[in-house]
């Protein structure tokens, strides 16, 4: 069992949580992720580590509530629990000190972004980060981004905040009169990220996307998260999240990522006629730790 600390909004359905986790603040790492489950009949579902504290022991991950399980997770909040949480999975970013690196958070993907923004502002690197949203509500992380890079740019479809347009219009305007840009990394929807890698391609500028592809065990076992590449078929969980731009098939990714998009929407609309009795099974979840300590996972209190 995993308590739950901290809690808040910080946009609609975008939550931010700080879980107790201590032996994955410990060995996190930029770029890397955990598996987690809110109770014994649930879903396991990947997201990226955000931010870790070794001191204190905990992690921070950011939730759009977009699905079941996510839209479950945040009707949590302080002083609640996720029943099972494995990591730091996934291969760390690649942090060198490259130049002047481009770090580009759509949506979400901001959030996704941020600990590698930080890590590569740490490494030496100019980072110019550029965060894109649909209004301005739901930009997220923009002070915490500003605090850790040289330059940080806005831009939001319907012109809200910051410049009105896509990151890819950001992205080519600061090709054409910013000076050379030594690495981009993309981060957001799919599209957003072949967007990217098309922008980037004529002028051969190294770019990173991080995939967040259906993924079941998170240790390459299974074969659901595979992505087909240039260089052939990889798995998300183990050879990623983080592939070579400009050499993933996003149309097959496009369509793996909806293979279950059925099902997925069967169980949301299902959910959501009765959210209370979810609730109650991660509840008595956690409950049924707290009955008998001697079940509980060393993991949880290590």
């Amino acid at each position: 069992m995993f308590p739950i600390v901290e809690a808040e909004f910080l946009a609609p359905d975008v939550k931010r949580f700080v879980v107790e986790a201590p032996r994955v603040a410990r060995k996190r790492q930029a770029g890397q992720f955990v598996i987690l489950r809110l109770h014994d009949r649930g879903e396991r579902i990947p997201l990226t580590i955000a931010d870790s504290d070794p001191d204190r022991g905990t992690i921070t991950i950011i939730v759009q509530g977009v699905g079941k399980t996510t839209k479950l997770l945040n009707l949590l909040g302080a002083g609640d629990a996720i029943l099972d949480l494995v990591g730091p999975l996934g291969t760390p970013s690649h942090v060198e000190d490259f130049g002047t690196v481009v770090v580009i958070g759509g949506g979400l993907g901001a959030a996704i972004a941020y600990p590698t923004a930080k890590a590569m502002k740490q490494a030496g690197n100019h980072v110019v980060a550029i965060v894109g949203a649909r209004n301005k509500e739901l930009v997220i992380l923009e002070r915490e981004i500003g605090a850790i890079s040289d330059e940080l740019l806005i831009a939001t479809d319907d012109g809200s905040h910051g410049r009105k347009g896509f990151v890819t219009d950001v992205l080519r305007d600061r090709m054409e009169s910013g000076g050379p840009i030594d690495l981009v990394l993309a981060i957001g929807p799919p599209r957003m990220m072949q967007a990217v890698a098309e922008a980037t391609r004529p002028r051969g500028i190294k770019t990173v996307v991080s995939l967040n592809s259906l993924m079941v065990d998170g240790t390459g076992m299974c074969g659901g998260c595979r992505v087909l590449t240039n260089g052939g078929a990889k798995f998300a969980c183990v050879d990623g999240p983080e592939f070579d731009a400009h050499e993933v098939d996003f149309e097959v990714l496009v369509r793996r990522n909806r293979t279950y998009a059925k099902d997925e929407a069967d169980s949301l609309k299902r959910f959501l006629e009765r959210p209370e009795a979810e609730l109650a099974k991660v509840r008595e979840s956690c409950r049924l730790e707290e009955r008998h300590p001697e079940a509980r996972c060393e993991a949880s209190r290590s």
